[in-house]
């Protein structure tokens, strides 16, 4: 079951590489060089199609959609993997060092598994 997912407008797109072209137009100054002529005119090339909503930029929009759709379709499962790599693991490392069984998973000589629960505030008045 694949979801249909609406493309950002092209407003939006225009004005959005509009200010990364200015950027990188702009950035040289920090190191005191020239701006650069060629950045500055795509960006503004690209703040007047997104101001007046072009379908000139239909097709760029589609394909920069693309491709941040395919970036995100092996990126995020790297990041997934460094996370539970760099934080679940070594917790988990952690409390097995501390032996700690915070879900009560070992084995014991109990009858039942079931906890007794002190019932003392089961009013459900007031609950949020």
């Amino acid at each position: 079951m694949q979801q249909k997912i609406k493309l950002p407008t092209n407003r939006n797109f225009g004005i959005v590489f509009s200010i990364v072209f200015l950027i990188i137009a702009l950035w040289p100054l920090l190191k005191q060089n020239d701006f650069r002529l060629w950045s500055l005119s795509i960006s503004g090339i690209f703040f007047v199609l997104g101001l007046f909503n072009s379908k000139l930029l239909s097709p760029l929009n589609k394909i920069w959609f693309k491709f941040g759709m395919l970036l995100g379709s092996f990126i995020a499962p790297i990041v997934m993997g460094i996370v539970f790599f760099l934080v679940v693991t070594p917790t988990g490392l952690i409390m097995k060092l501390f032996r700690k069984d915070l879900l009560n998973l070992k084995k014991n000589k109990k009858e039942t598994y079931w906890l007794d629960k002190d019932n003392s505030n089961s009013s459900l008045k007031n609950q949020f």
